[in-house]
């Protein structure tokens, strides 16, 4: 293969692939949000706490998130192809142990692997759309983040066609999930060893780019963790505790609460897919800044909406807060070229982190005050998003590598 050929399909968008890793991401974190999705089934069958509900989400995320800037840190010097569909592996066993745990210990063990699962694809799979991106970076992460949000945003549906009518033995059927991903991460596996054989021509003849003044990157990354922080934390509080504040105040059933988590996560899949193109438009700082601090409005109405506007305000909340995860990681990725899987792994780490902790923490005080007060004060979060607009613009990162 000739210098100008590996240029080219360096720079050439490869959707199958896109769309592969959006797959997987899909069935992936549809694994993954069975966890928070079977929460009130584990409570009424374990008779558990709402500290011990937030200690199972403790785990989970910080398995992942411990492990995912490890990994990225050693794929960007060692690509490993095989971690694709190997990471599936963990996954599929931690479907089944969760299927059968009959005792609070079996689920601990049952989300460490699936966290495991989780840690291994994230930062890889994050790189594989980089490379797969050619010119359209925000799109390509755009199209990876939405398999991930429209998997997440179906956790609410497996609890009210399954887990309600068939318990806690429903996930067993999601190990077919698992083995599907574990198929199409072989085939992307194979395009990945494919694509490393050619960056030794290409890594020869592409133009060094003058990195980013080292105040200037930590000042932005600070920047950026702090906005994951809102966001995530924010999340979890929906995600993890919402259903039970609609049960509590509006004495709705199980099936019908998980309609409201549904159209957040469900919004947040379209956001999340709209926000690459809408940052490519008007700009990653001010999407960034828009996917946070335009979320406040609705956060802080919605614990004293009726029924029929909370599900209007989980709409908008849904679609304006997570347009902008992808847009961040891309952020990121500019923000330090050649640390891809690092970045990726850093902040899909950071995002399961701050999640859990955020889950622990809010359920010890929602034990200590009560459901409500914890989504009355979660809704103040968005506010963090002010920050970003202290982040140098676009136009200044351009300049600062010209």
């Amino acid at each position: 293969m000739s210098t100008k050929d590996s240029v080219s399909l360096q720079a050439k968008t490869v959707y199958s692939i896109l769309f592969s890793i959006s797959l997987v991401h899909l069935l992936n974190d549809s694994i993954q949000s069975v966890i928070p999705a079977i929460f009130p089934i584990l409570q009424q069958s374990m008779q558990l706490s709402f500290a011990q509900i937030g200690w199972i989400a403790f785990t989970l995320n910080v398995t992942a998130s411990l492990l995912q800037p490890l990994i990225g840190w050693y794929t960007d010097s060692k690509p490993k192809p095989f971690l694709l569909p190997a990471g599936v592996v963990f996954s599929l066993l931690g479907m089944v142990v969760l299927a059968f745990a009959d005792s609070y210990s079996f689920v601990i063990l049952s989300v460490v692997l699936i966290g495991l699962g989780s840690a291994v694809l994230h930062p890889e799979a994050s790189r594989v759309a980089y490379m797969a991106a050619g010119s359209r970076r925000g799109l390509a992460q755009s199209i990876f983040q939405t398999g991930g949000n429209i998997g997440q945003a179906l956790a609410p549906i497996f609890t009210a066609l399954i887990f309600v009518p068939f318990g806690q033995f429903g996930i067993i059927w999601f190990t077919i999930a698992a083995a599907a991903a574990f198929v199409v991460q072989i085939y992307v596996a194979k395009w990945y060893r494919a694509y490393i054989s050619r960056q030794t021509t290409v890594k020869k003849t592409a133009t060094k780019k003058k990195p980013l003044p080292k105040k200037t990157i930590v000042y932005a990354m600070t920047i950026l963790i702090l906005l994951l922080f809102s966001k995530f934390v924010y999340v979890a509080s929906m995600t993890g505790f919402f259903s039970f504040y609609l049960i509590d105040h509006h004495h709705i059933t199980t099936e019908y609460a998980q309609v409201f988590i549904f159209a957040l996560l469900a919004a947040g899949a379209v956001g999340t897919f709209m926000g690459g193109p809408l940052a490519d438009r008007f700009g990653r700082r001010n999407m960034i800044w828009f996917s946070i601090l335009g979320t406040a409005p609705f956060s802080l109405l919605l614990p004293y909406a009726n029924l029929f506007w909370s599900v209007i305000l989980c709409l908008f909340i849904g679609f304006i807060l997570l347009s902008g995860f992808s847009v961040i990681i891309v952020y990121a990725q500019e923000l330090l070229p050649g640390k891809v899987g690092t970045v990726s792994g850093l902040f899909f780490g950071l995002a399961f982190g701050l999640g859990g902790i955020g889950s622990v923490v809010l359920g010890m005080l929602a034990d200590a005050t009560s459901i409500s007060f914890v989504i009355k004060l979660c809704a103040f979060l968005p506010l963090i998003g002010l920050l970003a607009v202290f982040l140098p613009t676009d136009r200044k990162l351009n300049l600062a590598r010209s």
